[in-house]
């Protein structure tokens, strides 16, 4: 038994953020019903080829999930839509601002008739304010965020190579969708979930946003290296490159003694505490860069284990497929798509999930239908 059996999500939803999220429940053996637009489905169908001609997006949201094709511009594919909500616990949308309010699917429409639904809408600004009805994309939330502000070189800003805002989002209507299954448990009472994802991301920028509090500068771009604490982030070897951290002022010491090989560094207040280290980063640089750069990978590597510093292998998506931990601890699955069966990763904390195949677009329209006492035939009136 999964932690989800038993429980119906029904989802009008494209892109990333709802699907990753859905598919969150799914791995937890919620049955996620995905309703998609007749023929193409989901427009995140077409972004790539990358996976047996699958697009690597859609691959990554949609396992475990059932694909229906409705036309909810039709009364039949309204008519279709109410009973698939009528069957279910929760109800996940990130249609464009309004786009489901104006069809009956918001929470306000449906809580009467419905008292134990959860509804959850995901959009970019929230359903409410004056930002309501912007459209919004990961890139452009990055930036109304303030995240590229601080991501990036001193000369140009970067954005994440992932998509941060709505991996964000889809985050945090899965654990919203998770307490409001448990509180309805204790009440029988279903609730509204309004997940913004430009609030998803100011809460995760509040580290740099409290560095920035009552009017002070706010963190630099400083590439690869952490903005604050130093030294943090990729160092040059004879033969390479490796990256670690200090954290505190024990590291600091170890870091000192058994890597450089100068302990009378620990006690210099240009380097100590923390925030004199970073403020003269360029001095400290100078002084790593011609011990590390003198010595080969595996030397520093050894250097720093000895010492007890944390460090990391700079790895490309090659190194990460093949990364050994992930083999060792047999975090690597197999799910079926209509292109073949691909490598999945379980979730996060979980040794066994809800690992079923990617569904063509529409491919169990007719039998979730027929469970509604519809058939394909009702939808083509």
């Amino acid at each position: 038994m999964r932690p989800l059996d038993g429980i119906t999500v029904v989802s009008l939803e494209h892109a990333i953020a709802a699907p990753f999220a859905t598919r969150q429940l799914a791995d937890l053996g919620a049955r996620v019903i995905k309703v998609e637009r007749p023929g193409p489905g989901d427009f995140a169908r077409g972004y790539d080829e990358r996976v047996h001609g699958l697009s690597s997006h859609f691959v990554w949201c949609n396992r475990s999930k059932e694909s229906i094709a409705l036309d909810l511009k039709s009364d039949e594919g309204l008519e279709a839509m109410r009973r698939l909500v009528a069957k279910a616990d929760v109800l996940v949308q990130n249609l464009a601002p309004g786009a489901a309010a104006r069809m009956g699917f918001d929470y306000a429409s449906l809580s009467e008739a419905h008292p134990g639904l959860i509804v959850c809408d995901i959009s970019g600004y929230g359903q409410d304010g004056p930002d309501r009805d912007r459209k919004a994309y990961d890139l452009l939330i990055q930036a109304e965020s303030g995240f590229l502000s601080i991501t990036g070189t001193p000369d140009e800003v970067a954005k994440a190579g992932c998509s941060i805002a709505d991996i964000s989002a889809g985050m945090y209507a899965y654990s919203n969708i998770l307490a409001a299954l448990i509180e309805r448990g204790r009440t029988g009472k279903g609730r509204h979930i309004d997940v913004s994802m430009l609030e998803t991301m100011a809460e995760w920028m509040g580290f740099p946003l409290y560095y920035a509090y009552d009017g002070a500068p706010q963190a630099p771009r400083t590439g690869a290296y952490h903005a604050t604490i130093y030294p943090y982030g990729p160092f040059r070897t004879a033969d390479g490159e490796v990256m670690f951290g200090i954290q505190n002022e024990r590291e600091w010491a170890s870091f000192c003694e058994n890597v450089l090989g100068q302990g009378e560094l620990t006690l210099d207040p240009r380097f100590s505490p923390n925030s004199a280290r970073s403020a003269n980063r360029e001095e400290l640089a100078g002084i790593i860069a011609a011990v590390l750069g003198a010595m080969p990978t595996r030397e520093v590597l050894a250097a720093l284990d000895t010492a007890r510093i944390a460090n990391a292998q700079v790895n490309d998506m090659a190194g990460l497929w093949s990364h050994r931990q992930l083999e060792a601890r047999g975090r690597w699955r197999e799910v079926a798509t209509q292109a073949g069966p691909v490598p999945a990763l379980l979730p996060p904390g979980q040794r066994e999930a809800c690992m079923d195949p990617v569904p063509a677009p529409g491919e169990h329209t007719a039998a979730i239908l027929a469970e509604i006492g519809l058939s394909p035939a009702d939808q083509q009136a």
